[in-house]
């Protein structure tokens, strides 16, 4: 055992190596036995700095690594000296896993990584990647965003443009050049029509030509043009014009900043949105070209096909002034302990922006028990219909009735809406039978629980304008969606971090717990957690293998790859399913280069499985990494027992991997528990698993872990 043992023993100055002490002077008058607690401390404290047991001669590749906080880190504290004394190498809990770099527009925010990497750079520490492909930790909330249907809500305006042809099936008044028609089930909503352009071979713009019919305009004035197209593969289209001083202008077709006379197209439909005013007389007509790319066919929505005034009269009147809750300002109400309000920012329909919400504790004897009342600024017309549409979740499931009401109470109802706890859009339409309708009113004593309200809308249903549609993401475009930001998000990462990272755990924990021979999934769970998101139910069985790809292609040619998962020495079948799966990965054509056991164990772990499981991964020929490592003492409270069986199992481990993984397959090994969890850790709260206590002193577990790595 390699032991120092000097004459002053404060647990910080000599794990971190940068204290000294004045020389004792024995005094025989006044010496007495000292405690045991402080005799066994000093014994601890006589051993040397962990990574000391390491011959770095004979292993100069072995990694002893500790798992860190990055702010704790980063700061260059007691923290960071005692991991630069006693590891080779970090691995960030947290700060490096796509939900703390992926904020909540799709960015990626390096700022916390950098200054981890510059700060182990400046100790010569090494940083191991941790990690890229995992179904936690994730930024779900905005994956998840990108998959939800497309709202589009038409210009509150008159369309100048004349579809009264096109939405009956027929192209009077409209002209064509090449192969172009209208498909009825082609439009961005379910059973729309779209204007349907297919390509030829060639590459002249115009040989696929549709023409508008002259639009009506005011000379002077501004028009607002809006476009919905989408491709069956990438595509390029342009628009020009007849009527204008400049009738093939370069414009920023999408808000991209960037101007252009054509604009790229997928296979998702995208907005087009831009304004014209240099107009030559009282109408212009637009060309819509796309020819530009042989063997593409291009849709145009129809029902959103738009040019408009801005400034003209509305053609909608929303008659609930701020329907859409963002002033803050929500409706009044009474019964059975009701309580509402406008939520925070985030929580209103598609995750922006507010909602109103309404929570009845119970169901009650009448619908009408619970109410919110809105006052309109006038009566409504007698006899005329009126239209209402909102959108509406709840926590749970029920039924709530919205009705136009008079001061005596009768009312017309819009009927029964059924409320899920996904959002949904409702659409109802009822007639004003009396002259004194002043209310909005809508009773929730039939729903017990929370309902929330976003964008609501009551208006003369003579009116046009204001519709919305509703767009659903296709498989191919979830596919599509999903493999983009699989590869930004990798592409990303391994790219900031090339020039200190030099190994990655490129796959976590993929193998499922209950069927450890398949992957885990996400399908059929009962729930999943906020930030859970499974890249393999949208990208496939190769997830890993794409994973395994891109992180070659743009990282350096010599980093080493693992995969990486838990429960390997609980489950041995889970070991057999996690190898059987890297040759799949391998049949592919990719090289993974490592297997990482997590190794979150306890003090009465099976012996016999780990020294089973290592066996298993020495077998493989690969590196084998103990990649998180603790050992829970199964207690807040432990025994003196208990804190030495912990010394036992970690002194085991070491040399269980030691005796079993051959020495050219070693990688190493990191410490997850470093030190014992707080109270309101994330992380095993309470317990007291690591090889330091919260005061930093060292732990019998460090004596044990110590010698087991001695000869390593």
């Amino acid at each position: 055992m390699k032991q120092l043992y000097i004459k002053c023993f404060g647990i910080l100055a000599v794990a971190i190596g940068t204290s000294s002490c004045a020389d004792y002077i024995a005094n025989d008058e006044f010496q007495v036995e000292k405690p045991m607690n402080i005799a066994e401390q000093e014994v601890l404290n006589g051993y040397g700095v962990l990574r000391s047991y390491i011959d770095t001669v004979a292993y100069p590749d072995f990694k002893l690594g500790g798992a860190v906080t990055m702010s704790q880190y980063d700061d260059r504290g007691v923290m960071y000296r005692l991991i630069n004394s006693n590891f080779d190498e970090i691995t960030a809990g947290y700060g490096m896993k796509h939900g703390a770099i992926v904020q909540a527009n799709g960015n990626l925010n390096f700022d916390g990584v950098n200054a981890t990497l510059e700060a182990a750079s400046a100790a010569g520490t090494s940083v191991f990647g941790h990690t890229l492909a995992w179904h936690a930790n994730q930024n779900a909330t905005y994956l998840n965003s990108l998959l939800e249907p497309l709202v589009v809500n038409s210009p509150a305006f008159a369309n100048e443009l004349d579809l009264s042809s096109p939405m009956e099936g027929t192209m009077d008044g409209w002209s064509k050049n090449g192969d172009v028609m209208i498909a009825g089930d082609k439009g961005m909503g379910e059973g729309t029509s779209a204007f349907v352009l297919k390509s030829g071979s060639g590459t002249d713009p115009e040989s696929v030509q549709l023409t508008t019919p002259a639009i009506p305009v005011i000379q002077g004035k501004e028009y607002e043009v809006v476009v919905y197209i989408k491709s069956d593969q990438p595509g390029q289209g342009g628009i020009t014009f007849e009527g204008l001083s400049e009738n093939m202008p370069a414009i920023d077709w999408m808000g991209t900043g960037v101007d252009s006379t054509a604009f790229e197209t997928s296979i998702s439909w995208q907005e087009i949105r831009f304004q014209i005013s240099d107009f030559e007389g009282d109408s212009f007509k637009m060309n819509f070209n796309m020819g530009y790319m042989p063997g593409v066919s291009y849709s145009i929505d129809i029902s959103n096909l738009y040019v408009y005034d801005p400034d003209g009269e509305p053609a909608i009147n929303n008659l609930i002034a701020d329907g859409d809750f963002e002033n803050g300002n929500g409706w009044g109400g009474w019964g059975n302990g009701s309580s509402r309000g406008v939520t925070a920012d985030g929580m209103g329909f598609g995750g922006s922006g507010k909602a109103f919400y309404v929570t009845n504790p119970s169901t009650t004897g009448g619908f009408w028990e619970v109410q919110t009342s809105y006052e309109l600024a006038e009566p409504l017309k007698n006899g005329e219909e009126y239209k209402l549409t909102f959108w509406v979740k709840g926590d749970a499931e029920g039924i709530i009735r919205p009705e136009l009401q008079s001061p005596n109470y009768s009312s017309n109802g819009f009927g029964q809406v059924g409320v899920t706890k996904e959002w949904k859009q409702v659409s109802l339409t009822t007639v004003a039978s009396a002259d004194d309708r002043i209310r909005f009113v809508i009773s929730y004593g039939e729903f017990a629980g929370t309902v929330y309200l976003d964008n609501v809308v009551l208006s003369s249903a003579s009116l046009s304008g204001g519709s919305t549609t509703l767009v659903k993401k296709t498989e191919e475009e979830k596919l599509s969606i999903i493999s983009g930001e699989f590869e930004r998000w990798i592409a990303g990462m391994v790219t900031n971090s090339k020039e200190h990272i030099k190994a990655w755990d490129v796959v976590n924990e993929p193998m499922d717990d209950a069927n450890p021979s398949e992957l885990k999934t996400g399908v059929g769970r009962p729930s999943i957690a906020a930030d859970e998101f499974f890249w393999q139910d949208y990208l496939g069985k190769d997830y890993a293998v794409k994973a395994f790809e891109l992180t070659e292609q743009y990282g350096n040619p010599d980093d080493i790859l693992f995969i990486n998962d838990y429960n390997l020495e609980y489950s041995l079948e889970k070991t057999q399913g996690l190898i059987d799966y890297v040759a799949y990965i391998e049949s592919k054509g990719v090289t993974v280069d490592g297997i990482g056991t997590q190794m979150h164990i306890a003090i009465d772990s099976d012996k016999d499985k780990i020294v089973s499981m290592f066996k298993m991964l020495a077998a493989t020929g690969k590196l084998v990494k103990v990649s998180e490592l603790d050992v829970r003492v199964n207690s807040t409270n432990p025994t003196p027992e208990m804190m030495q069986l912990q010394r036992e199992m970690y002194k085991f481990v070491a040399e269980m991997y030691m005796e079993h993984v051959p020495a050219t397959q070693r990688y190493g090994i990191t410490i997850w528990g470093v030190t014992d969890s707080a109270e309101n850790s994330n992380w095993l709260p309470g317990e007291k698993q690591g090889l330091w206590d919260l005061n930093l002193n060292r732990k019998p577990a460090y004596a044990g872990f110590a010698e087991g790595l001695e000869g390593m």
